[in-house]
């Protein structure tokens, strides 16, 4: 409860503020500019950084490999581009920060261990049929399946 307050009341309460201030500070037009600017950067990064991502997506599903980390990256660079279209400059650090490759790394290494722990704990559980394209042992069996016979009924 404590972090929705946070996220719903204190940050758009600092955002307000900031935005006053540097308002005060270089006037009213100038930082409309900024917040103008640091969404356009924003979205032409977060695309940029989104097709990449698709990519390395598209080649791990190619290799047969699971797309974890493209799928974590996408999630953020998502994030980014939300934030950054949210006028703020709090909001504004947050997605530029999610749109830097070394930051991603961290938070994707933070929720892996956190995720890893939560396992340990038996807070979280995972069930699953996952295996390894080439281990044939652990496929299901195929079903014998006549065909249908065409204009038939299959019988």
């Amino acid at each position: 409860m404590g972090r929705l307050l946070l996220l719903f009341i204190a940050i758009p309460v600092i955002e307000l503020f900031l935005l006053i201030e540097i308002g005060q500070r270089v006037g009213t037009l100038t930082t409309v500019g900024i917040i103008m600017a640091t969404g356009v950067v924003g979205a032409s990064l977060a695309r940029q950084q989104g097709m990449s991502t698709l990519a390395r997506f598209r080649a791990d599903l190619t290799a047969s490999r699971l797309p974890a980390d493209p799928i974590v990256d996408g999630v953020l660079i998502l994030i980014a581009a939300a934030v950054l279209i949210t006028p703020g400059l709090l909001t504004d650090l947050a997605g530029f920060l999610c749109l830097i490759p070394a930051f991603r790394r961290l938070v994707k290494r933070y929720l892996k261990r956190t995720f890893e722990r939560a396992v340990r704990e038996g807070t979280v559980s995972v069930s699953g049929a996952f295996h390894d394209a080439g281990d044939s042992s652990r496929r299901p069996p195929i079903k014998n399946v006549t065909p249908r016979r065409p204009g038939g009924s299959g019988r």
